[in-house]
C-alpha cells in the first residue's frame, strides 16, 4: 500500500510513515473488537428486553373512524346517485319518506 503511495502523485498528501499507520490500523482493530464484545454483551445480558408500542390512534377509535368513514361515503354515494344520476334533490336522500317509498318500490307494493 505505501509502495502504491509512492509510486502515484496523487497520494503525495497522505505520505505518513509506518508507525502512525500501524498505530492507525491498531485503533481501528481495537474499535471493531469493543463492539463486537458490545454485542455480545447486549446478547447475553440477563435482562430481557421489553418492546412496547405507543399507538397514535387506539384501535376502538380506529373501528369507529372506519365505521363513520364508511357511513359517510354510502350517504355520499347516495346523495350522488339521487340527485345527479336520478332525478330527485340530493338532500331528499336524508328524508324518511324517500326510503319507505324506495322499500315499497323493492317489495312491490308500488310500480
Amino acid at each position: 500500500m505505501i509502495e502504491d503511495k509512492q509510486k502515484h502523485p496523487q497520494w503525495d498528501h497522505m505520505k505518513q510513515n509506518d508507525s502512525t499507520e500501524r498505530q492507525i490500523v491498531a485503533s481501528r482493530v481495537e474499535r471493531n473488537q469493543q463492539k463486537k464484545q458490545k454485542s455480545v454483551e447486549e446478547e447475553t445480558s440477563s435482562k430481557p428486553r421489553i418492546w412496547v408500542q405507543i399507538r397514535l390512534f387506539p384501535i376502538w377509535l380506529r373501528i369507529v373512524l372506519v365505521l363513520l368513514l364508511l357511513a359517510g361515503a354510502a350517504i355520499l354515494g347516495a346523495m350522488i346517485g339521487y340527485g345527479f344520476v336520478g332525478d330527485g334533490q340530493p338532500a331528499d336522500v336524508l328524508k324518511k319518506e324517500t326510503w319507505i317509498h324506495i322499500l315499497d318500490i323493492i317489495k312491490g307494493k308500488e310500480s
